[in-house]
């Protein structure tokens, strides 16, 4: 009765087991996997948010296919405030409910079924449910950790077929916090045209970078204390389609707001734009009053990001204190991102441990295999974790590992 590709194994895994059985007994669980931003202790601007949310003008029908122009606008201010991309046209942005959405509109302008995206490893599992959806192959190409991250060209050589037709980044990456340096974005670019392929960029992370000169800097990067990470959105050598939304720039995931911008040779970008039209004309999934807030809600970033990137470097500071004191472990180096990534003694699968740790510890974090590491000894946690919360839990956890 049911297609194929729904066929998904839909029993609760056994870490998630473990959570529930633990708290059915009654205990409070240490949760270092927090992601979702409006149940971290932040403080939001209610009076501001909830009133944009009000404008009169959301009586009025006005569909448009990519977004209200005002809304777009506001997209693309943001982006010359924030990183310095300076021509970007309205026009070229399309608005979806989340960047979700916003890979389904692409993946269908760009795969019949049956066709393949090159994505990383290790990285977010949603890919995987997007592309079974979109009847699309997944094909990995790894991220190699040596004194940082990097991405494997000779691995993207050796995957690439006649069925590709783009390569999947995420700039930092989720869970790595790896930005794609500009040197493998040259190698990128040429790795695309060569190909006939395009690239598909997941930047919601992008405003986290940890470094002191990544916010604020000089707009002018070819300056002395330029930002040291650029947005795809004005990479203009290969079809670029750079995805983000308010649910990381403002911490605003409730608010379903997201887009797409292209770029890259314009005639490539005229026809993309016009096919993403009619998908996004297909839909008309954005609503009326969101829309209209979106040039209130996207400021909100100024005070949000600031607390939340003072909770990222405290919690990243506490936990290199802790590690200092041990020697069972290590973290793995992060450049931005909301998460961090322990390298842990390999005595058992990462699972099996994490499962320890909930149901022993009464703590939970992520096992390296949610994210498809290529091997055990990998545990993810958050950095968004209220801080007592996190001082708290990584003193068990690695109590329990150095035991």
């Amino acid at each position: 009765m049911f297609s194929d590709r729904t066929n998904w194994k839909l029993g609760l895994n056994r870490l998630t087991q473990a959570v529930e059985d633990v708290r059915t007994g009654g205990a409070k669980i240490l949760d270092l996997t927090v992601s979702n931003p409006t149940r971290a202790g932040l403080v939001y601007d209610s009076q501001a948010i909830l009133g944009a949310l009000g404008s009169a003008r959301a009586l009025d029908y006005d569909p448009q296919s990519k977004g209200l122009l005002e809304a777009r606008q506001a997209v693309a201010a943001y982006y010359r405030a924030e990183h310095g991309v300076r021509n970007l046209d309205a026009e070229r942005i399309v608005l979806t409910t989340s960047t979700s959405e916003g890979y389904s509109f692409v993946f269908r302008l760009l795969c019949n079924a049956g066709d393949e995206l090159l994505v990383p490893k290790p990285s977010y599992p949603l890919f995987e449910f997007l592309a079974d959806l979109q009847d699309v192959k997944l094909v990995p190409y790894p991220l190699i950790y040596d004194h940082g991250w990097q991405m494997d060209f000779p691995s993207l050589e050796k995957a690439v077929t006649e069925r590709t037709r783009g390569v999947v980044v995420v700039h930092p990456n989720n869970p790595t916090g790896s930005y794609v340096s500009a040197e493998e974005l040259a190698s990128l670019n040429a790795f695309c045209k060569a190909h006939r392929l395009a690239l598909i960029v997941d930047e919601v992370f992008l405003d986290y970078g940890l470094d002191d000169n990544h916010r604020r800097a000089s707009l002018d990067r070819t300056a002395e204390g330029g930002r040291p990470h650029m947005s795809f959105a004005e990479n203009g050598d290969v079809l670029t389609f750079t995805l983000s939304g308010l649910s990381k720039i403002s911490a605003l995931p409730q608010m379903k707001v997201a887009w797409v911008v292209t770029s890259g040779p314009e005639v490539e970008v005229v026809e993309a734009m016009g096919r993403l039209e009619v998908i996004a004309d297909t839909y008309l999934s954005m609503n009326a009053p969101i829309q209209w807030a979106v040039p209130a809600l996207l400021p909100q970033r100024e005070e949000i990001q600031r607390q939340l990137l003072s909770r990222v470097k405290a919690n990243l500071a506490e936990l290199d204190r802790q590690l200092a004191e041990q020697k069972a472990c290590q973290r793995l180096m992060v450049d931005g991102g909301w998460y961090a990534v322990l390298r842990v003694p390999v005595t058992r699968s990462d699972e099996e441990l994490a499962i320890e740790l909930v149901r022993n510890k009464r703590v939970l974090l992520h096992p390296g295999h949610f994210y498809d590491f290529p091997s055990d000894g990998y545990l993810v946690l958050s950095l968004i974790t209220p801080r007592e919360e996190f001082d708290e839990g990584m003193k068990k956890v690695l109590a329990y590992l150095n035991s």
